[in-house]
């Protein structure tokens, strides 16, 4: 019995250790390319009344409780939502609108996690098309270390952005 002891607590202090040397940030990042022009595709993002056409989350909490403020679109716009466990309470701000070319939000996770971080969204035209990149970058706590050992935030995240991406090109090209 000892022994076994010894033995988790030797797991248990290098898995520590192990999460002390993982990197301090994280980065998620998603693109896709869209057969409409930026002009079409922006107002789908600095806006967030038209969230619920394309994000990945409105569908897991049909209940969820939304409110918006500051001014409609652009910087300065924000948005609460408290729902289920699958989509938890937040709260987003535009700090940085570009039109129809980058946008930059304050993105404050309240539960099911705390997390602030910040959101990208870049836009570059091309012939007929927008490529879309959706980022979200922030600081690693500790904790979020030691559960990057086991599964990464790209895997948690990377998937919705997808999905959210495939929704918007849908409703923009639609």
């Amino acid at each position: 019995m000892t022994l076994v002891l010894i033995g988790l607590a030797v797991v248990i202090a290098v898995v520590l250790a192990v999460a002390a040397t993982r990197p301090g940030t994280f980065r998620v990042e998603r693109s896709t390319t869209i057969q409409a022009p930026p002009e079409t595709v922006y107002p789908l993002i600095d806006d967030f009344h038209a969230w619920a056409k394309w994000s990945p989350w409105e569908e897991l909490d049909p209940n969820m409780k939304k409110s918006f403020g500051g001014p409609a679109r652009g910087a300065g716009s924000f948005y609460e939502w408290e729902g289920n466990k699958k989509v938890g309470a937040g709260r987003m701000e535009i700090l940085k609108a570009v039109p129809a070319t980058a946008l930059s939000i304050k993105l404050d996770f309240l539960r099911p996690f705390e997390g602030h971080n910040v959101a990208d969204f870049t836009l570059v035209p091309g012939a007929g098309s927008t490529q879309v990149t959706w980022a979200v970058h922030g600081p690693m706590v500790f904790m979020g270390k030691v559960m990057s050992l086991f599964i990464s935030m790209d895997s948690l995240m990377g998937k919705d952005f997808a999905k959210g991406l495939a929704k918007m090109k849908s409703v923009a090209e639609g």
